[in-house]
């Protein structure tokens, strides 16, 4: 059967109501850090310290069963045990650790990112990459000037994307249905 004769959801893969179901779960948790920005996010990050725990006892797991690759999967494994032990033993220490590296990950992002786009510019992209460029580096030094600052407004800026998110993701699964 070809694909242009199957119904919209077969196309798109996923059944509306899985997609109906992410959105309010993202609209709950945009709601959740915007009420209560401190205990969600010690939840939030409690519960990737317990994900990058249960991963890393599976990437190890899975060097006996498959050992394609089993230098990585040690690598990945042992890094996730030790983060989620760290993350799970020290709670608020992890609490305040875990975005502050991620905006500290941003800002060396963003530089690099906005590097690339100046070199772009000189090379004949235009002057719209040379400003997208000059932004990103901006604002990753920006980041890294204050990376506990920034990482103290990470939960509302996470709040407001997975309000929207959620928001679009519920227009679209009545859409599909």
């Amino acid at each position: 059967m070809t694909s242009d004769v199957l119904p919209v959801q077969h196309q798109r893969g996923a059944p509306w109501w899985l997609l109906l179901l992410q959105g309010i779960a993202a609209l709950l948790v945009g709601l959740l850090l915007l009420a209560a920005p401190l205990g969600s996010t010690v939840f939030i990050i409690q519960f990737l310290g317990w994900y990058w725990l249960i991963g890393g006892i599976f990437s190890i797991v899975g060097i006996f069963l498959d050992n394609a690759n089993w230098g990585w999967k040690l690598v990945s494994g042992l890094l996730g045990i030790l983060a989620g032990f760290a993350v799970v033993n020290h709670p608020l220490w992890a609490t305040v650790l875990v975005p502050t590296t991620l905006v500290w990950v941003m800002g060396f992002f963003g530089i690099f990112i906005g590097v690339s786009m100046l070199i772009q510019a000189f090379q004949g992209e235009g002057v719209g990459a040379g400003i997208l460029g000059a932004l990103n580096i901006i604002l990753g030094l920006l980041l890294l000037m204050r990376p506990f600052a920034a990482a103290l407004s990470l939960p509302w800026v996470f709040a407001v994307f997975a309000i929207a998110g959620g928001i679009s993701s519920i227009v679209m699964a009545f859409r599909l249905k």
